[in-house]
């Protein structure tokens, strides 16, 4: 029984190894091509529209993902999608062509999708639920901690203009080769169920009983994409000093990795719902009362720190929560919807604050954020009430 859980010890580390590596080249890779394209004078409008490709590759994907992943199990899907990220990488300094790198961010989308499915799914399913939300956030707290040093390397672009994605291609491809480590596993699904569902009956089925979860992977998708996207040049038009957005920005993320375990070993002890409720009502509270300090940068990084303290861990707890409301034999499909609601929520928030900005209301882009939050949590709220007597 040791040997055992000493086995599925070092899978986890494995697992959490790639996933921190797969948040590095994703964290890099937003900075570092806006500034490219920046410098050479391409409209921020097309700017943007390039980003959206690494999340419109992770929706063309999904329906297609589940089927392979019962069919071939873990081990082969993290093999294909670690390929695809680190060789789209190694190509980017090939050819510098806004059509060519929006191809290679849609295939890096593709294969980062490949490797969160394939890594969520099985530390879901083995892991015993007293651990669960302990393990699920230690598996966010790796993707934050790569996020946030990945634009640490995006000024090697000085150096070499292809030296950044160079860089993180052989990281990602040294962290992929771990897998090979490892034994391949299937999900519990199939056992005795031929697993022929139709995608449709699985999807309608799983948002049924989880659909309260996917509200943490849709939340953290639009605050993710909306603060690193359109918060900077809100922040901007209003004076703020580019190395004061990217502090502010920063302070966010690190309070985020900091509250990461605690708050999933809370969830363990005290249930997935209050301790989300808690993180979007802290979240909401804190972007709101940093719209009213906007005047004080100090204030507003302090704010942000306390948000992310709230909010950064919304989504390791969506999906701790989601893998509590899931049968066994759903859990595959649970992660899809996961990635599916993160994914929505990364294209919302920018085009929600991209209307905001170019019609120029009369209060905080900040507000806004803090609006989101607060309905996301009343709908939580609600939503828990009425589940309650149906579990009675």
């Amino acid at each position: 029984m040791d040997a055992f859980s000493q086995l599925e010890k070092r899978r986890f580390w494995i697992l959490v190894i790639i996933v921190s590596i797969s948040g590095f080249s994703q964290g890099m890779l937003l900075p570092l091509i806006s500034a490219i394209f920046e410098k050479d004078g391409i409209s921020s409008s097309m700017n943007g529209l390039n980003a959206t490709g690494l999340y419109i590759g992770t929706l063309l994907v999904s329906p297609f993902m589940e089927a392979p992943l019962r069919r071939f199990g873990y081990k082969p899907i993290i093999i294909g999608g670690g390929m695809l990220v680190f060789i789209s990488l190694l190509l980017f300094p090939l050819w510098k062509s806004v059509v060519f790198w929006y191809v290679l961010r849609l295939l890096i989308g593709i294969g980062d999708h490949a490797l969160h499915f394939s890594t969520q799914t099985w530390i879901t399913s083995f892991s015993p639920q007293q651990r669960l939300g302990r393990n699920i956030a230690i598996y966010g707290l790796s993707f934050g901690v790569g996020f946030a040093a990945g634009p640490l390397f995006a000024p090697l672009v000085n150096v070499f203009e292809g030296l950044p994605f160079i860089v993180s291609g052989i990281l990602c491809m040294l962290a992929w080769s771990l897998v090979f480590m490892l034994k391949n596993d299937f999900p519990d699904i199939i056992k005795g169920k031929p697993g022929n569902e139709r995608l449709s009956a699985r999807f309608k089925g799983t948002m049924a009983v989880a659909w309260l979860a996917f509200l943490g992977p849709f939340g953290y998708g639009f605050l993710e994409s909306t603060l690193n996207a359109m918060y900077p040049v809100y922040a901007l038009r209003n004076g703020v000093e580019f190395t004061s957005v990217t502090i502010i920005l920063a302070t966010f993320s690190v309070g985020g990795i900091i509250s990461q375990l605690p708050l999933g070993m809370l969830s363990d002890k005290i249930g997935r719902s209050p301790v989300f409720l808690v993180a979007l009502g802290g979240g909401s509270i804190s972007f709101f009362i940093a719209s009213t300090v906007e005047t004080s940068t100090t204030a507003v990084i302090a704010m942000f720190f306390i948000a992310g303290l709230f909010s950064g861990s919304i989504f390791s707890l969506g999906i701790s929560y989601m893998s509590d409301l899931t049968p066994k034999h759903l859990l595959p499909t649970g992660n899809l919807l996961c990635g599916i609601f993160f994914s929505l929520g990364s294209l919302t928030g920018p085009f929600l604050g991209g209307l905001f900005l170019e019609f120029d209301a009369g209060f905080s882009f900040l507000l806004l954020i803090s609006l989101f939050l607060a309905v996301l949590f009343l709908v939580s709220f609600i939503g828990k009430l009425k589940q309650r007597p149906i579990a009675a």
